[in-house]
């Protein structure tokens, strides 16, 4: 369940300075950002203040969003927004989960991963789309330096299609159409992705959490 809103970590207090983004991901750097701007936020990178990467010792996605951004948020002084997200194939008890990346090996292959993916699912007779259901799952933190925090967790429901369709995603966003959707995600333009993926729909709880937010949750 999402953490109760945190009082000191709101709206106007974010649009003071900008928020440093926990993550060294390039791809979720920009998502981020870009979401961010929304709602009159600047970002700054982990990277460019020369953080390190923590590792995500944690057994949940929501638990590694927290340590990325309490981390940034107390090397840094300033409020953080941590992520962790991956994809949960249900044939597979919601393999890979938050180990997403490590399926894709070093260096990251995720054509790999995916390949990894289909044959545990045909290894299981898994072939109708009845039996590739999916989810793209993102956990979202903010923390302060005094060590409020806000989480939030969003699931997207889909199922997942062989072979891969579209070179305009990344990961395992080639296997994955969305409940409700045609194209996968690999073959969505990336605004479209970005405005009804898992990330979206986590910013979106994650807004609502904070206490100045119009119509606030609490």
């Amino acid at each position: 369940p999402p953490t109760p809103p945190a009082s000191g970590v709101t709206l106007a207090r974010l649009r003071k300075t900008p928020l440093v983004v926990a993550t060294h991901n390039a791809g979720k750097v920009k998502e981020l950002a870009d979401l961010l701007a929304t709602q009159g936020i600047e970002t700054i990178e982990a990277a460019t203040l020369g953080l390190p990467e923590p590792d995500e010792t944690e057994e949940s996605f929501t638990g590694n969003a927290l340590l990325k951004a309490s981390i940034a948020a107390a090397q840094t002084g300033r409020v953080a927004l941590g992520d962790d997200s991956g994809v949960c194939v249900d044939a597979l008890g919601g393999a890979p989960g938050i180990y997403t990346a490590r399926w894709a090996g070093e260096p990251r292959d995720w054509q790999r991963a995916m390949k990894r993916v289909e044959f545990e699912l045909a290894d299981r007779g898994a072939a109708l789309p009845s039996a590739r259901g999916a989810s793209f799952v993102c956990a979202l933190a903010l923390a302060a330096p005094d060590g409020q925090a806000v989480t939030v967790e969003a699931r997207v429901p889909g199922v997942l299609v062989w072979p891969p369709r579209g070179n305009l995603g990344a990961g395992f966003e080639p296997m994955f159409v969305a409940q409700g959707q045609r194209l996968t995600y690999g073959e969505m333009q990336p605004e479209v992705r970005a405005a009804i993926n898992h990330r979206a729909a986590a910013f979106r709880m994650l807004v609502a959490r904070l206490p100045d937010a119009p119509g606030a949750a609490g």
